[in-house]
């Protein structure tokens, strides 16, 4: 049976309703850009400090879209055999012994024959080059500011006829392009000539009042004094010099972590206790630790006083 292919939002707003029946909160500027870029085809490349659901969205996308999710994990040394294909040589070396041990002497086709694509392994790229009932599948270039500048420029062919070259069969090219989602989390800049084939959207910290929307909505049951005093320290921390602040993941890990210890507001003990969920270096631990997180909480507990 032929299964049924969703289509794209037709419009902004239905782009945001798409990512809101995930629970994924976004503001209108993000579902434009994305709503674009799949009406148009083009890869979207989303730029942002860690922790603050880039790679949220390809997931999101694959989940209310019904299309097979592809990630490629990007990695300094990442190369063809990692990201696109390699031959299995393992059972390539059998088949030509076997051949061998048939009699057979014809080494062109015995060349032809395992250069097939049954020994082909097929990588990320490759596999969401290939058509699909459900429709092309999402193809996650994640955290591509990892890999290297010579991986970044084979990109530029892929991205930009969505096919790539196998010496041994050919051109392999897709019938129709999947939706890619590039990420970046800026550690190194990419180069602008992929960028020109990319919609481009800088993803930053939510304000206090959607990050409290996510974390209800991702957190269920959380009480209203605990999400609101969370939320409101993690944007205080933000304000601090640290050298990672945290991110979404780490707000809604935090509350997550603070609704098993079936905490009802924040006390210094308990903040102090759990930094280690919010913060992931040692000396940004170290600045807030003692005195400074009492000043933070008794900040954000004299602002929400006064917004009653």
């Amino acid at each position: 049976m032929t299964q049924k292919i969703l289509p794209v939002p037709n419009s902004i707003d239905d782009t945001l309703k798409l990512l809101s029946a995930a629970d994924y909160l976004a503001d209108r500027s993000l579902a434009t850009v994305l709503f674009l870029a799949l009406r148009m085809g083009r890869p979207i490349f989303l730029e942002g400090e860690a922790g603050v659901g880039k790679t949220e969205i390809a997931k999101v996308l694959s989940q209310t879209l019904g299309r097979k999710l592809i990630r490629l994990q990007c990695y300094e040394g990442l190369d063809v055999a990692s990201a696109v294909y390699e031959w299995n040589y393992a059972a390539q070396m059998i088949a030509i012994r076997a051949a061998e041990a048939e009699g057979k002497q014809d080494r062109s086709q015995i060349e032809h024959d395992v250069f097939d694509e049954r020994f082909l392994i097929k990588r990320p790229l490759l596999q969401a080059l290939e058509p699909d009932t459900a429709g092309p599948p999402v193809l996650l270039i994640d955290e591509l500011d990892r890999s290297d500048e010579a991986f970044e420029a084979f990109l530029l062919e892929v991205l930009a006829d969505f096919q790539v070259t196998i010496p041994e069969l050919g051109t392999i090219k897709a019938e129709r392009p999947p939706i890619v989602v590039i990420t970046s989390n800026r550690t190194r800049e990419i180069h602008d000539a992929l960028k020109r084939r990319c919609l481009y959207h800088w993803v930053g910290y939510p304000s206090a009042a959607r990050e409290l929307e996510i974390v209800r909505a991702k957190v269920p049951g959380i009480g209203k004094k605990l999400s609101e005093q969370i939320v409101g320290f993690v944007q205080a921390m933000r304000k601090q010099d640290l050298f990672k602040s945290p991110g979404v993941a780490e707000t809604l890990d935090w509350a997550t972590a603070l609704s098993e210890l079936d905490a009802v507001a924040l006390d210094p003990a308990t903040v102090s206790d759990t930094l280690g969920v919010l913060l992931k270096y040692q000396d940004d631990i170290a600045r807030l630790e003692g005195g400074k997180v009492k000043e933070l909480l008794d900040q954000v507990q004299a602002e929400l006083r006064a917004a009653e």
